[in-house]
């Protein structure tokens, strides 16, 4: 394994242990300071070493999971309790029964009455019952039930009358909270998260259907919410790593983003005021969440080779291996002196999810030093 930073090869995922103890030390006191318990999601790291550090933080309950090869991952690795927060299609079911076979507290979510009835057939057919919750939409931004709707009670009058399915609770992710730039907005969709998630349960308990867990969040909502009075649970994930689109949304500085990719500079178009980099989109990932923010970044901020600011610098273009660096400001000349041929910089992801994902593990670094290479999960 290579010792110091200028050892890694380009391009790869670089990990900033101090960071990501750090903002991991963040949300386990706000939850705590609420409250409340997190069952975080894990879909933005994919890591066990990662989920130990997260674990250790304290106020965890369970995990949540966005592929089933996440969930036998960590289930392979000694978490058990785990929810499975996409929507479950009939051909899943299977793999879903055998995690629970094996001793695995697996919950899936669905948002309509077909569905819960096919889960329902398909417990009863193999003598299993399958943990269920109702997905809710709180913000219009994707799938789910109205919380107010007739639906909401079919599905769960579906799965009560069922041996094969049981109702364990609601959730819902607020999505939309990642288009917020203010925190007048970011409190005002953290509550309604909170209030429509409660009033599906009230609605529930109220014509006898048991609904134990309320389970709600994402990163922004988590770090805004006032209280969490008739939640059970928050799901969070991106802030372990944190990212620019977290920073356009408010809730951390730049500075605090963990993750980042490590890219070699290979060449100049200094009539253009770039600096070539090996790390195009397929290091980056494609994403461009910042484009709609305040402080577009391109497909990433671009700093030194240990974290350092070396001016206002972006990955303002990308093609599959190479990463055009140049200034977010117009056409500036490069200072060629903090980019050298054979140089690195690190690039801060947009979305960390995405950029994580073309990864097959992390290099986990404290200043110049490498400390361990830590795997990753991908897949589905």
């Amino acid at each position: 394994m290579p010792q110091f930073v200028t050892d890694l090869p380009t391009p790869c995922l670089v990990l900033e242990k101090s960071k990501l103890e750090s903002n991991i030390e963040r949300m386990a006191e706000r939850i705590a300071h609420l409250g409340g318990a997190l069952r975080p999601h894990v879909k933005t790291h994919k890591s066990i070493d990662v989920a130990n550090k997260v674990i250790a933080g304290g106020f965890v309950k369970g995990i949540t999971v966005s592929t089933l090869r996440e969930a036998e991952y960590f289930f392979e690795r000694g978490i058990s309790d785990i929810m499975y927060a996409v929507g479950v299609s009939p051909n899943k079911l299977k793999r879903v029964r055998e995690l629970m076979v094996a001793g695995c507290d697996l919950k899936i979510v669905l948002d309509n009455k077909r569905m819960a009835e096919i889960v329902a057939k398909e417990g009863e057919a193999h003598r299993v019952e399958y943990n269920v919750l109702i997905e809710l939409d709180t913000d219009g931004h994707r799938s789910g039930v109205n919380p107010e709707s007739d639906e909401l009670i079919n599905i769960g009058s579906t799965l009560a009358q069922s041996t094969g399915a049981k109702l364990v609770g609601v959730m819902t992710h607020a999505g939309e909270s990642y288009g917020c730039q203010t925190p007048e907005a970011l409190l005002e969709i953290s509550q309604r998260e909170r209030d429509l998630s409660v009033l599906a349960a009230e609605r529930l308990r109220g014509l006898g259907i048991e609904c134990q867990m309320v389970s709600i969040g994402s990163t922004p909502t988590a770090l805004s919410v006032d209280n969490l009075n008739g939640v059970t649970e928050v799901r969070a994930g991106v802030y372990v790593f944190f990212d620019l689109v977290m920073a356009g949304v408010g809730v951390c500085d730049p500075d605090d983003v963990a993750v980042s990719v490590l890219s070699s500079i290979i060449g100049y178009q200094e009539d253009k005021g770039w600096a070539i980099t090996d790390g195009g989109w397929m290091a980056l990932s494609r994403d461009r969440g910042t484009s709609n923010q305040f402080e577009d970044y391109g497909y990433g901020k671009v700093v030194g080779a240990h974290g350092e600011s070396i001016g206002d610098l972006a990955v303002i273009g990308a093609n599959q291996e190479h990463g055009i660096v140049g200034s977010r400001i117009g056409n500036s000349p490069l200072n060629l002196n903090n980019l050298p041929i054979g140089g690195l910089v690190r690039v801060l992801p947009n979305h960390a999810c995405a950029t994580a994902g073309q990864y097959d593990k992390y290099y986990l670094v404290d200043g110049d030093r490498v400390l361990a290479t830590w795997p990753r999960v991908n897949g589905w």
